[in-house]
Parts: structure tokens; C-alpha cells; sequence
């Protein structure tokens, strides 16, 4: 996961690559950028991520909802299992995600 840009209150993180368990504990520790907490709209390209596992679907819908505010999420890009992944861990509840 990359911080591509923050601007106002919306931030765009891009994502290649494989999201798995080994990459869990880097992915909580970026999503604890005081630039994400500042932000109150989330994108996420996810274009170039080739897999997504679920405790970092989780760790992502974690991030987005804890705090006193919920952050706007949008997804884009997805490829169909890592849809498919975020359905399954609940984010499509409180994201917008875009083909």
C-alpha cells in the first residue's frame, strides 16, 4: 500500500501486489498514518492488487470505521476476488466500490 496523495480531507492509497498475512502487521501500521486519520474520505485504488486475504480485508474495514467519525470509502478497480474478499469481510456495507 501506497499514500498517493492527501488533499483536504480525502486521501488515495493504491495497493499492488498480494495483501496476505505475512503483509498484515506492515498493512495496520501504514493504515495508522496520521495523514488516513485526518482524512474523512478514503480511495482506494486496488487496480494492481492481485490478492487480497481476508484478515486484511478486515484490518481495512477496522481502520475505516473505528474511531468518533467512519471514513467514506470508495474501491476501485477491484478484480472480481478481492471483491468477492471485501464482500466477504463486510467493507461493500460502508464502501462504494466502483468496477
Amino acid at each position: 500500500m501506497a499514500i498517493a496523495a492527501v488533499g483536504g480531507h480525502r486521501a488515495v492509497l493504491t495497493f499492488s501486489g498480494e495483501l496476505e498475512a505475512g503483509t498484515l502487521r506492515e498493512l495496520e501500521e501504514q493504515l495508522l498514518d496520521p495523514r488516513l486519520r485526518k482524512a474523512r474520505e478514503w480511495v482506494l485504488e486496488m487496480g494492481e492488487l492481485t490478492h487480497l486475504d481476508l484478515a486484511c480485508a478486515y484490518a481495512l474495514l477496522r481502520a475505516a470505521t473505528e474511531g468518533p467519525e467512519a471514513v467514506a470509502l470508495t474501491v476501485r478497480g477491484a478484480r472480481r476476488h478481492v471483491q468477492r474478499t471485501l464482500h466477504h469481510a463486510g467493507v461493500d456495507a460502508v464502501a462504494v466500490i466502483e468496477g
